[in-house]
């Protein structure tokens, strides 16, 4: 049997969601490279952050992702940055993801050799997360981003926080995060415009797995933090679904419409943000399909998730396997 062709995702989150120079400057630095297919672009102007989403052959990803630190490192300047998404850098976060003929430690290696290089040749400072930690206290995204930003300068004070490459403090960009991990759902649950920021909070800290002062939440594979997005006049639930083999996104969903309820509250759809794999969406609509074909499962998921609620979602662009 011929071994699968090696294929690797990235999804990288940059600090710009507004200028649209910047941004093509962006995408025409991935489609530049041989090899490398660039499948989604999601930007937001409220969270000023975009989320390419691009795959192909090893070598070819990560010489766009090096490419895409490069735009970023010549334009963007953090200290001018405002958004309501948590940042750390210029570019926030940048994991890889193995698709297909490629094991998880090959591209933890690979993601060594780019943080040697972008901490070398681009003075980023760069911590390394997930599979490449390079201690079980750096494995966590959020635990890495704690204190933004803003908070890098006292943050490299300790000496566990120094970074893995580069520079202890880059004013200018920042500090990136990077890393090989398996597949992550990022997604957004809209609540109705009269629901507060305090409400969307408490909500998140229900659902997500840490929960909220030491009691546990209802999906241990999901986080979740409340935010106010100006751009849509309304506070969402932003959820990372980090487990997404156990964590069913229909269950998540309605139960989120119910304890909103209870609160006084209203969930009117939901967001994806980049792409799905097939098998995930729909698992979401399995429940609400009565063919059982391929076509209603995913129909149903857009339907039952609410996925058309703030724009016009069509799974045949959202879909990972339609696409690669």
């Amino acid at each position: 049997m011929p071994h699968p062709t090696p294929l690797v995702e990235c999804i990288v989150n940059v600090s710009e969601g507004r200028d649209a120079a910047t941004l093509a400057a962006f995408a025409a630095a991935i489609q530049a490279v041989d090899g490398c297919q660039l499948l989604h672009q999601d930007s937001g102007e409220g969270a000023h952050r975009t989320v390419f989403t691009f795959a192909g052959s090893p070598d070819a990803v990560f010489e766009a992702a090096y490419h895409i630190y490069k735009v970023a490192a010549e334009r963007i300047d953090m200290r001018r940055h405002k958004g309501e998404h948590p940042r750390i850098g210029a570019v926030d976060v940048c994991p890889f993801v193995p698709i297909s003929g490629i094991s998880m430690e090959e591209l933890v290696a690979r993601t060594q050799v780019l943080g040697e290089l972008l901490g070398q040749s681009l003075g980023i400072p760069v911590y390394l997360y997930e599979a490449s930690a390079s201690a079980p206290h750096r494995k966590n995204l959020a635990d890495i981003r704690r204190g933004e930003y803003e908070g890098l300068p006292e943050k490299i004070k300790d000496s566990d926080w120094q970074p893995d490459y580069g520079p202890a403090l880059n004013e200018r960009f920042g500090a990136t995060v990077l890393g090989a991990r398996p597949f992550l759902i990022a997604w957004n649950i809209n609540l109705a415009p009269e629901v507060s920021l305090a409400t969307a909070k408490a909500l998140a800290a229900k659902l997500r797995g840490s929960g909220r002062q030491g009691t546990p939440g209802l999906f241990p594979g999901l986080k979740a933090i409340g935010w106010h997005i100006e751009e849509f006049g309304r506070c969402q639930i932003s959820c990372n679904v980090v487990d997404a083999d156990k964590t069913d996104l229909a269950r998540v969903y309605l139960t989120s419409v119910n304890l909103a309820e209870g609160m006084g509250g209203r969930v009117t759809g939901s967001e994806l943000i980049g792409l799905i794999p097939e098998k995930y969406l729909r698992k979401a609509g399995k429940a609400f399909c009565f063919d059982g074909s391929r076509e209603g499962e995913l129909e149903a998921a857009v339907a039952v998730l609410g996925l058309s609620d703030l724009e016009a979602f069509d799974w045949r662009e959202r879909v990972l396997e339609e696409l690669v």
